[in-house]
Protein backbone atom coordinates (compact mmCIF):
# COMPACT_ATOMS: atom_id res chain seq x y z
CA UNK A 1 0.00 0.00 0.00
CA UNK A 2 1.57 3.25 -0.59
CA UNK A 3 1.23 6.64 1.62
CA UNK A 4 2.15 9.98 1.34
CA UNK A 5 2.70 12.20 3.98
CA UNK A 6 3.81 15.99 3.95
CA UNK A 7 7.27 16.72 5.37
CA UNK A 8 9.66 19.58 4.96
CA UNK A 9 13.35 19.42 3.43
CA UNK A 10 15.83 21.66 5.39
CA UNK A 11 19.63 21.50 5.52
CA UNK A 12 19.56 17.82 4.06
CA UNK A 13 17.21 16.25 6.16
CA UNK A 14 13.92 15.70 5.76
CA UNK A 15 11.08 16.33 8.76
CA UNK A 16 7.85 14.55 8.26
CA UNK A 17 4.95 16.16 9.81
CA UNK A 18 3.20 13.15 10.73
CA UNK A 19 4.64 9.20 11.05
CA UNK A 20 3.64 6.65 8.71
CA UNK A 21 0.86 3.39 9.29
CA UNK A 22 2.09 0.13 9.82
CA UNK A 23 6.00 0.84 8.47
CA UNK A 24 8.96 0.07 10.10
CA UNK A 25 11.23 -0.13 7.16
CA UNK A 26 10.83 0.65 3.29
CA UNK A 27 12.33 2.15 0.73
CA UNK A 28 10.81 5.37 -0.36
CA UNK A 29 10.66 7.69 -3.75
CA UNK A 30 11.36 12.04 -2.53
CA UNK A 31 9.52 14.56 -5.02
CA UNK A 32 10.48 17.65 -4.21
CA UNK A 33 7.40 19.91 -5.10
CA UNK A 34 7.61 24.03 -6.22
CA UNK A 35 9.77 25.86 -2.99
CA UNK A 36 7.26 28.38 -1.26
CA UNK A 37 8.78 31.89 -2.33
CA UNK A 38 10.30 33.40 0.98
CA UNK A 39 9.37 37.51 0.58
CA UNK A 40 12.66 39.26 1.06
CA UNK A 41 12.84 40.71 4.38
CA UNK A 42 13.40 44.39 5.10
CA UNK A 43 16.71 45.46 6.31
CA UNK A 44 16.57 48.07 8.70
CA UNK A 45 19.08 49.64 10.64
CA UNK A 46 19.19 49.23 14.68
CA UNK A 47 21.08 51.49 17.01
CA UNK A 48 24.17 49.65 17.38
CA UNK A 49 24.46 46.47 15.21
CA UNK A 50 27.66 47.50 13.70
CA UNK A 51 30.48 46.03 15.51
CA UNK A 52 33.77 48.08 15.90
CA UNK A 53 35.42 50.75 18.34
CA UNK A 54 32.68 53.18 17.27
CA UNK A 55 29.69 52.52 17.73
CA UNK A 56 26.23 54.88 15.90
CA UNK A 57 25.00 57.07 19.01
CA UNK A 58 21.67 58.56 19.04
CA UNK A 59 22.58 61.84 17.02
CA UNK A 60 24.39 59.76 14.35
CA UNK A 61 20.88 58.22 13.81
CA UNK A 62 19.13 61.94 13.91
CA UNK A 63 21.43 63.37 11.45
CA UNK A 64 19.97 60.13 9.07
CA UNK A 65 16.30 61.27 9.77
CA UNK A 66 14.61 61.51 6.49
CA UNK A 67 12.50 65.03 6.74
CA UNK A 68 11.24 64.70 3.04
CA UNK A 69 12.76 66.05 -0.57
CA UNK A 70 11.45 69.88 -1.02
CA UNK A 71 12.58 69.25 -4.80
CA UNK A 72 10.51 66.17 -5.34
CA UNK A 73 7.42 68.26 -5.87
CA UNK A 74 5.66 65.40 -2.74
CA UNK A 75 4.06 66.61 0.28
CA UNK A 76 6.00 65.32 2.99
CA UNK A 77 4.11 66.50 5.74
Amino acid sequence: MLQSIEGVYKHGKIELYELPCDVSESRVIVTFLEPKKTPAQKQIMQFCMFSGKKQSTEEDFQIAEFHGDTKDGFDWS
